[in-house]
């Protein structure tokens, strides 16, 4: 079946390309790709070495972007941390797509007490604010990665949610639904063939824009102390234990929160542009 306003992903990246901003956002995403993969090769040190002797040394020569205060290097950090925001965000989007998804078509297409008891729920989790309810989370299943991650995807599955029912209440209505359902079609194959395929672009610009917000919930919990514990290179971490010395030593917070802010913009600007490129306005005119 092929989806309206879901074109090959040759146009779509051809579209973004020619968009200042998404290519941008592609590029910056591209190098955190390309850094997680070849950290071993990019990182000038180990990330874990100290070097009691040189802590504290400014953006130099030896150390691109100076070192800590237990004289570990901060470029060399910063580059394996990618691996670990990459973790998160695919974890996070592998569990939170699934489970929104089949939430709302499922409220969307029965209706009914099906819909509203899904919906409560659904507005439970909404009714916090992500970051407080993660915390909650974490602090009731540990401070961990692996627990950080468990939490952010149990707060961000929600608005997904929302927009796959919404989705679903326009198209439950709609002719070849109706065809389905009257040549005999269970309401599983329904769902699965004819209403997740055409709520999959909202759902996939959606999942784009919410990575931004999964790093900084992500960083959150680590600068509390919740997320990621040392001496994991996350940049959330790094952030929190340099903020003692980042009067006199401004590198140990700048750098780590330059790369958080990159990402998570790049990660919107990828989403604006994705939202652009699944229009079928939009295609229309290409």
């Amino acid at each position: 079946m092929t989806v309206p306003g879901l074109a090959p992903l040759g146009r779509i990246l051809r579209f973004l390309m020619r968009q200042p901003t998404s290519a941008f956002g592609l590029g910056v995403i591209g190098l955190l790709i390309f850094g997680a993969v070849f950290a071993p090769w990019l990182a000038t040190h180990d990330p874990y070495a100290q070097d009691l002797a040189n802590t504290l040394a400014p953006p130099g020569g030896g150390h691109w972007f100076g070192t800590d205060e237990l004289g570990r290097d901060i470029w060399s950090r910063l580059v394996w941390g990618t691996r670990i925001t990459l973790t998160i965000i695919a974890l996070v989007t592998v569990v939170v797509g699934p489970i929104g998804l089949a939430v709302g078509t499922i409220a969307g297409y029965y209706g009914g007490k099906v819909d509203t008891v899904m919906m409560r729920i659904t507005d439970i989790f909404l009714s916090f604010p992500s970051l407080i309810l993660s915390l909650a989370f974490v602090a009731a299943l540990g401070p961990s990665l692996s627990n950080a991650i468990i939490a952010i995807a149990l707060t961000s599955w929600p608005p997904i949610a929302r927009l796959a029912r919404a989705e679903t209440l326009t198209f439950r209505a709609e002719d070849y639904v109706s065809a389905a359902r009257l040549q005999g079609a269970s309401d599983a194959r329904i769902i699965l063939k004819s209403i997740v395929p055409m709520c999959l672009p909202s759902v996939l610009i959606r999942l784009t824009l919410n990575m931004a917000t999964v790093i900084l919930t992500a960083a959150g919990l680590g600068f509390l102390g919740l997320g990621a514990q040392p001496p994991l290179p996350e940049w959330g971490a790094m952030i929190a234990t340099g903020r003692r010395y980042m009067i006199d030593s401004w590198w140990l917070v700048t750098f780590p929160g330059i790369a958080i802010l990159c990402v998570s913009l790049a990660f919107n600007l990828v989403g604006d542009g994705l939202r652009d490129a699944l229009d079928p306005k939009q295609m229309n005119r290409r």
